[in-house]
């Protein structure tokens, strides 16, 4: 296939396995998100594919042509991946429209200035060609770095925790943006981050990363609604657990029997997406409303279960008008929800 191709990349650090045989597609033309805890080995891997660390064993290509081989390195100059730091790394006694142009070695001197003006332009920032690092905001440094990235018209970009530091207002701006410019590019784009919610707003596939191994990868939902496992579920977004006994194939728990087709018997749990509880008024009545809490369109709400006294966590729509201390009846969509031993 054309675009990135990974293929059993490993890479120790004192004696410590970083990277550990992973293996990954990142196809041109989409955002491929690699998803994992701190100390999990993303930057670690994005600097291996960037050219900036070793490979020590397996290989990486795009297309048919290779960047890591046994016995092989390409330089990383000569890769043609775009990378954006979570820190920038802008060059501070560059101005923004130079620090655009050292990435543009090579060309016509003319030519390249025009060039990183019109990067400048695309990411809004032509009035502050001139301007130097510390005179820009903290979003205004990241544009500058994806302007500096896409400039010279990679074949890949590579995303390093690019909104970590900026606060939410800003990050959502500044998402949209990166988005339509990335997209635009036709670039195989792979977004390292530790944030679901990052991952889900921004990226078409997803791989998630654990202690230096890619435990799932594919399209991100379908890895949404079937996690291999429980860390797999809660690496995607915020879940609850509830106590569940399995017998024959079902799980008998606070919310009645449920599906568990493969499961010992004994005990085990259910964990359940936010979105995955429904109020239903003309059930019978299961669990106490907890505390109620505003979050733009829904209410994000707190449960008590009648039965076992656990808590659990349901958004709602907000329309739903309901109060602390209400009893209220309760259905599962079991397409988010799992019965794990």
């Amino acid at each position: 296939m054309d675009g990135l191709r990974l293929r059993a990349v490993s890479r120790q650090i004192a004696g410590r396995a970083i990277v550990d045989q992973v293996s990954l597609d990142v196809p041109p033309g989409k955002i491929t998100a690699l998803l994992g805890p701190s100390g999990s080995g993303k930057s670690t891997l994005l600097r291996m594919i960037a050219g900036l660390e070793p490979v020590e064993a397996g290989s990486i290509h795009f297309g048919g042509e290779a960047l890591n081989a046994p016995g092989f390195h390409m330089p990383a100059e000569q890769r043609r991946i775009g990378v954006v730091f979570q820190d920038y790394a802008l060059f501070p006694h560059m101005n923004a429209r130079d620090n655009i142009l050292f990435g543009l070695t090579g060309r016509n001197k003319n030519e390249a200035i025009e060039q990183a003006m019109s990067a400048l332009a695309d990411v809004g920032l032509s009035s502050r060609a001139l301007a130097f690092p510390h005179q820009l905001s903290g979003g205004e440094q990241q544009r500058v770095a994806l302007a500096r990235a896409l400039a010279p018209k990679p074949r890949a970009v590579l995303l390093d925790e690019p909104f970590a530091g900026l606060d939410p207002a800003l990050r959502g701006n500044l998402r949209r943006l990166m988005l339509r410019r990335l997209i635009d590019s036709g670039a195989a784009v792979l977004l390292v981050t530790h944030d679901a919610e990052e991952a889900l707003r921004t990226a078409d596939d997803v791989a998630l990363l654990r202690n230096g191994q890619v435990v799932q990868a594919g399209e991100i939902a379908d890895v949404y609604l079937n996690p291999i496992d429980a860390r797999a579920a809660m690496a995607l977004g915020s879940v609850s657990v509830v106590k569940a006994h399995v017998a024959a194939g079902l799980a008998q728990s606070a919310f009645g029997t449920l599906p568990a087709a493969g499961r010992a018997d004994g005990p085990a749990h259910v964990y359940l997406r936010e979105e995955a509880v429904h109020l239903d008024r003309e059930s019978t009545p299961i669990a106490r409303v907890q505390a109620v809490r505003r979050i733009g369109p829904l209410l994000s709400v707190s449960l008590h279960l009648l039965a076992t006294g656990e808590e659990i966590e349901a958004a709602f729509h907000r329309d739903s008008h309901l109060q602390n201390g209400d009893v209220i009846g309760l259905s599962l969509d079991q397409r988010l929800t799992w019965v794990w031993d």
